[in-house]
């Protein structure tokens, strides 16, 4: 197979479809089809199922789903043409699964691809990328390494930026907390964080390197994937700006490790096709596959062995993820959002 390399920052996307025919071969595969609803942007998704359907002779019918998508898969009952769900955050999978629209799959490749902590215990969904909750950090600051537990540290208070609690990237983060520590004690690390914050907690997570450049904080958890896209914006450019005004630390818990979210997919229950589905979540964990969805949205690989993006090797290097399974972390998101709510954590 032949080696290729992607461009960087503007004109990675305009060429990436391009260095997408990479030859990967399927046994066994007719010309047919298959649906797939997804709430991916589909700049980053579409080129890798063209890629697919050229190397396979199976086409997508790919609907893009902003929000509803379950409600949509709900109301379509048997009748639903939906092969394949993707989503992401592992809570969406949940809920997808919960609402019993999924099946399971039992696949050896998805299984030997993807580690057990990363996808259902029941097969049901897969993880097909990762994203890591990491901190951001004054280029100044002497901080090497870090645990999630001392944004609560009295050390830092007003010094800590972050975008709203009730956000599903902080609640499932709160969520992982609970895992970790129980309850109560994370109700005082909570409190902790409150107490520490330098503004309102809202925004995004660009904002908070945005703020550590302005001054108003030192510090602040964010998406490792958000590095990647600010440090490759044009020179001179406000995200450009805000990439260079920071490092980044890889958080740990105190017993664990660090802390990632994910994107992944579910073959629907009255999937029409689902082997066609099957082999397409095969190939989305394949060598190739996992390799663009590195360079095209700077995310995590869940399939060992695969190269970052150079942007976010140089800037975060590879991580250690937490151990606790997803599947336990989800158990707490209802615990987790009203603790946020109880301590008035976005007032």
């Amino acid at each position: 197979m032949k080696q290729f390399a992607l461009p960087r920052a503007g004109l990675r996307r305009i060429t990436l479809a391009s260095a997408l025919m990479i030859p990967v071969s399927f046994s066994a595969m007719a010309n047919d089809d298959l649906t797939l609803y997804t709430t991916r942007e589909p700049g980053l998704i579409q080129p890798l199922l063209d890629s697919w359907t050229q190397s396979s002779g199976i086409k997508v019918n790919t609907v893009y789903i902003k929000d509803g998508m379950l409600e949509r898969v709900k109301a379509e009952g048997a009748n639903s043409p939906a092969d394949l769900l993707m989503a992401v955050d592992v809570g969406n999978l949940v809920d997808l699964v919960e609402a019993g629209v999924t099946q399971p799959v039992d696949s050896a490749t998805l299984k030997a691809a993807i580690p057990t902590n990363l996808r259902a215990e029941d097969n049901q969904w897969f993880a097909l990328s990762m994203r890591a909750r990491v901190l951001y950090a004054d280029k100044d600051l002497p901080i090497d390494k870090w645990h999630y537990e001392q944004l609560a540290s009295p050390e830092f208070k007003g010094k800590v930026c972050l975008r709203s609690g009730q956000h599903p990237y902080n609640t499932a983060l709160v969520a992982a907390m609970i895992s970790h520590h129980g309850e109560a004690k994370t109700e005082t690390w909570l409190r902790g964080v409150k107490d520490n914050l330098a503004r309102k907690a809202t925004g995004g997570d660009r904002d908070v390197a945005r703020d550590i450049l302005g001054g108003i904080c030192d510090m602040g958890l964010a998406n490792s994937y958000y590095v990647g896209q600010m440090k490759s914006a044009k020179e001179g450019s406000d995200a450009r700006k805000w990439g260079d005004a920071i490092k980044v630390v890889k958080p740990t818990f105190e017993n664990g490790g660090t802390h990632v979210n994910i994107s992944g997919a579910a073959v629907a229950r009255h999937a029409p096709n689902k082997d066609n589905a099957i082999k397409l979540m095969e190939y989305l964990v394949s060598a190739p596959a996992q390799q663009i969805y590195a360079r095209a949205n700077y995310e995590y690989p869940v399939l060992k062995g695969v190269a970052l993006d150079p942007i976010i090797s140089e800037a975060i290097g590879e991580i250690n993820v937490d151990n606790i399974p997803l599947t336990e972390i989800v158990k707490h998101r209802k615990q987790a959002s009203l603790l946020v709510d109880k301590v008035g954590f976005d007032q």
